[in-house]
């Protein structure tokens, strides 16, 4: 009887051929793998409940008033890459905006007060093409000139700048003649006008020093022809009557030596011009 119960306890522990204990590794690697799918779906879930927790919500844009006093106080404080970013804020995000076209023109504004004149003309330039009839545009203008005429160079090197700054103020006399800065403008004209005579002089006696004196001529007639009412007129003028002379053109040597002497007799050119006249008699 002993030896039937043993018999009958082992036969209970098999099915089929297959024991138990062999089946026990198949059932622990589908549990594993249940297991693994279901971590994959929780961690999914909760990566994407991270992402939203971390995510920041879009911000509302602060009003145009905001912003653009925000830019004055900032400017205020010289405090300009402050300054420009919030009036930029106005420009790009408010255009429709009242304070808009003033924004436009405070951007270019730090950026001429910190001497990056490029960049301020190239501010100034879009507020002209945006609002040519604006009540500030006369102002802007007025800014856009004066970011060239603050990069004049000195006479020995290239007036190119001045004669855009002088173009620039011309602008604001001819299409803003009542303007409270025509007249400010009316007098830089005069300069740049001044300088680029100047200029002209400048080469043409550099030719006559080189002994070029046919080079310095239509420089010299060039002076008096375009810039009749600058401080270097007498001097170009006494300068031509020498060409004349030595090209043996006496009779216009003469009539310039005598303009000289008798419209600017108290400078020092129109005195060696009378000096030349004497010679020239005895």
């Amino acid at each position: 009887m002993r030896g039937m119960s043993l018999t009958f306890q082992t036969s209970a522990l098999t099915t089929g051929g297959q024991s138990m204990a062999a089946r026990w590794p198949m059932r622990l690697k589908s549990l594993w793998v249940s297991a693994m799918l279901a971590s994959l779906l929780l961690l999914e879930s909760g990566c994407t409940t991270i992402v939203d927790f971390f995510r920041q919500s879009p911000q509302a844009l602060p009003p145009a008033s905001q912003l653009y006093a925000e830019g004055e106080t900032q400017l205020s404080k010289n405090r300009y890459e402050d300054a420009r970013t919030a009036f930029r804020k106005v420009a790009e995000r408010h255009p429709q905006s009242s304070y808009a076209p003033k924004a436009r023109f405070l951007l270019g504004e730090a950026f001429y007060r910190e001497g990056q004149f490029d960049k301020a003309i190239k501010e100034f330039e879009a507020f002209m093409a945006f609002y040519p009839r604006h009540q500030i545009a006369d102002l802007v203008q007025f800014r856009l000139a004066m970011s060239y005429y603050d990069q004049m160079k000195p006479v020995e090197q290239d007036q190119e700048i001045t004669r855009k700054a002088m173009e620039a103020f011309k602008v604001l006399v001819r299409e803003y003649p009542e303007s409270r800065y025509a007249a400010d403008a009316l007098a830089k004209i005069d300069i740049c006008r001044g300088r680029l005579a100047q200029k002209e002089l400048w080469v043409a006696a550099y030719y006559i020093n080189q002994g070029n004196p046919s080079a310095a001529r239509p420089r010299l007639e060039k002076v008096i022809k375009e810039y009749p009412r600058t401080l270097v007129i007498p001097e170009a003028m006494y300068r031509l009557g020498e060409v004349y002379s030595g090209d043996g053109r006496t009779e216009d040597s003469q009539r310039m030596f005598r303009q000289v002497a008798e419209e600017y007799p108290y400078t020092d050119w129109g005195k060696r011009a009378a000096q030349r006249l004497q010679t020239a008699t005895r």
